[in-house]
C-alpha cells in the first residue's frame, strides 16, 4: 500500500471507531442473567440486574422517582459522559 492509501485507511478506521464508540455509549441493552434476572447494560461500568418482580416495583415507581429527582435537583450530581 502507498503512504496515501495508508493515511486514507487510518482516517477511515478512526471514523469507524468514533462511530462505534458513540453507538455503544448511547445505547442500553437488556439480557437475561445467568440467575434469571433482567440485566441492563450500558448505564455504567457494571450492569443493573433485578428480578422481574423488582423491575415491576421499580417501574411502578417511575413517576415518584421523576418527582423526587425534580424536587432534589439541586442536591443531585450529574455524571459527565466519558469518551470510553
Amino acid at each position: 500500500m502507498s503512504e496515501d492509501q495508508l493515511r486514507a485507511e487510518i482516517e477511515r478506521l478512526r471514523a469507524e471507531n468514533q462511530s462505534l464508540k458513540s453507538q455503544r455509549v448511547s445505547r442500553a441493552t437488556l439480557k437475561v442473567s445467568d440467575k434469571g434476572g433482567v440485566s441492563v447494560y450500558g448505564l455504567g461500568r457494571f450492569p443493573v440486574t433485578l428480578y422481574k418482580e423488582q423491575w415491576g416495583k421499580l417501574l411502578d415507581m417511575a413517576d415518584d422517582i421523576r418527582v423526587f429527582i425534580k424536587e432534589h435537583d439541586a442536591e443531585l450530581k450529574s455524571r459527565e459522559k466519558s469518551d470510553s
